[in-house]
């Protein structure tokens, strides 16, 4: 028996399986044969696809989207009004950030489809990460990334086509 607390308002699909120690809020939709993990925290209005993996620890602070056929691993932390398109992997211990200096909401970061995020990785708020790109372990992302290419470093730069 699961020792999670599951809003009643929450609305969850065929299949998914729900570990211990979650906390799911309010409005948030999880669809068809997805797996989430133990201790993990989503928020209100978080919507998440079909065929995903949600590994343990992960936070989402509410109002994201998060596709069909995403993985986000161990410890990352997903920001209010991320967007994560179908078929991304982010690696462990990713951090998504929404505010701006004077700690206005800016909205998260939005990961185009066929992405790969690496190890501790740090995407600022507002940018966008274009289709089929990676991005690198330990990467600090403060500008958009362009489709079909790799970045990696601090701050992140351009390294070549991924083709």
């Amino acid at each position: 028996m699961s020792k999670s607390i599951i809003s009643v308002k929450a609305q969850i699909g065929k299949n998914v399986k729900i570990g211990n120690f979650c906390i799911i809020e309010d409005d948030v939709i999880i669809g068809d044969n997805t797996e989430i993990k133990n201790y993990v925290e989503l928020r209100s209005s978080t919507k998440i696809g079909s065929n995903c993996l949600i590994d343990s620890k992960v936070s989402s602070s509410g109002n994201c989207i998060i596709g069909n056929n995403v993985t986000i691993r161990y410890h990352s932390i997903i920001a209010r009004g991320s967007v994560i398109k179908d078929n991304v992997y982010i690696s462990p211990k990713v951090m998504f950030n929404n505010l701006d200096e004077d700690k206005n909401q800016i909205g998260g970061a939005k990961i185009e489809e066929n992405t790969f995020i690496g190890t501790g990785s740090v995407l600022h708020h507002g940018i966008t990460i274009g289709k089929n790109s990676v991005i690198g372990a330990l990467s600090f992302v403060n500008k958009n990334i362009p489709e079909n290419e790799i970045w990696f470093g601090n701050p992140a730069v351009f390294k070549k086509k991924n083709i």
